[in-house]
């Protein structure tokens, strides 16, 4: 019977690798398909997309409210490095974008710890958890968009360490000068389907399709069990902890599958509040692979829009986790709203359309007005 259920695992994580490989395939044909479809827009939308981001706090609640409606800041990161590379978004416009594709992918966690709804002791542990990676995310755009906005602290950083990456002086347009090699298949659909609007609609929820394939399959293959298996020594020490997260979070390419798993084992008492989060400040790390995948072959700015997400998170880790008293900060907040929500149920649930979905519209809306 062992030998059975071996050769079962040994075909089921045959399958994942092969599954792992054609999401990355589709993910970096999808990116190619975007980056195309973008560059043949017309001016008039290009123009629309520049006024809409040219506020910052605009930019922001965009990043957030996509992020919040399709549950994946991958896509989101993904999908703007491409916009950014098509030359229809400068990295300025782009970098509050990724902030609040940051703060909307911590949505999926908090929603996890609404299961537990049910079980008074259980959701208050669950939902400190789950708020703790969007006080985490907001604490550090608090921080750093000022700092963008009024300094250019990314973005300037970001292209210096950029031009280290790209080698072309000579480059100025926004058609990318070296090819990816999918390249003759996306120019030859873009000019098939000849309405770029349609294409880039399609190259999105292809983005979408290939992360959702590549970290199911990751994660069959790689987390699952070994996340099981060595989950005491995981959240041991801060440090150590931080490190898995940035390692898990990197394979699955989704920060919101691993800050997920946290929140059930903080529920049931297997991990504290204060443990989880090295590990949650890590998963912000690893996330970032996604974007630095997205960028490979595409334009200097697009390179950079990788680099700033990657900054934004490292930055944020390094203010946090070093210090106790700091990273302690944080972690009461997040416990002081878990035991708030409990006295009233319908507070977590408040928390979550206020946060994510009715203060970035309305704000999108009256900016726009």
């Amino acid at each position: 019977m062992e030998g059975i259920e071996q050769e079962k695992d040994k075909v089921n994580k045959t399958k994942s690798y092969l599954m792992m490989l054609l999401a990355l395939m589709l993910f970096i044909f999808a990116i190619d398909l975007l980056t195309v479809a973008m560059s043949h827009l017309n001016n008039e939308v290009a123009e629309n997309i520049l006024l809409a981001t040219r506020n910052p706090f605009v930019s922001l609640f965009i990043g957030l409210l996509m992020t919040a409606l399709i549950q994946s800041s991958s896509t989101v990161t993904a999908s703007v490095v491409a916009v950014v590379a098509s030359g229809n978004l400068s990295l300025e416009q782009a970098v509050p974008m990724v902030m609040g594709a940051n703060i909307g992918t911590t949505l999926t966690s908090t929603l996890v710890s609404l299961s537990y709804i049910m079980n008074r002791k259980q959701y208050k542990r669950a939902l400190s958890a789950g708020m703790l990676h969007d006080i985490f995310n907001i604490f550090t755009v608090v921080i750093l968009l000022p700092l963008e906005i009024y300094l250019g602290f990314l973005s300037k950083i970001s292209i210096q360490i950029a031009h280290l990456f790209v080698t072309d002086e000579s480059y100025t347009g926004p058609i990318v000068y070296n090819k990816v090699f999918t390249r003759p298949i996306t120019e030859w659909i873009t000019s098939t389907i000849d309405i770029p609007f349609l294409t880039m609609i399609l190259s999105i929820f292809l983005v979408f399709a290939a992360i959702k394939v590549l970290s199911t399959s990751v994660y069959k293959a790689f987390v699952l069990n070994s996340f099981q298996d060595i989950n005491k020594l995981i959240f041991k020490n801060p440090f150590m902890a931080f490190l898995y997260g940035t390692f898990f979070t990197a394979a699955v390419q989704s920060s919101t599958v691993t800050t997920s798993l946290v929140v059930p084992l903080v529920a049931n008492k297997k991990v504290s509040v204060k443990k989880s989060f090295p590990f949650i400040i890590g998963a912000n790390i690893g996330t970032t692979i996604t974007a630095a995948i997205a960028a490979i072959y595409k334009t200097e700015a697009a390179i950079a829009l990788a680099i700033v997400h990657f900054l934004f998170n490292l930055i944020g880790a390094l203010i946090f986790l070093p210090f106790p008293v700091v990273r302690n900060i944080p972690i009461q907040l997040a416990l002081y709203m878990g035991s708030k929500s409990v006295k009233s149920k319908f507070l977590g649930f408040a928390y979550i359309l206020l946060t994510f979905f009715i203060i970035p519209f309305l704000l999108i809306y009256f900016s726009n007005d």
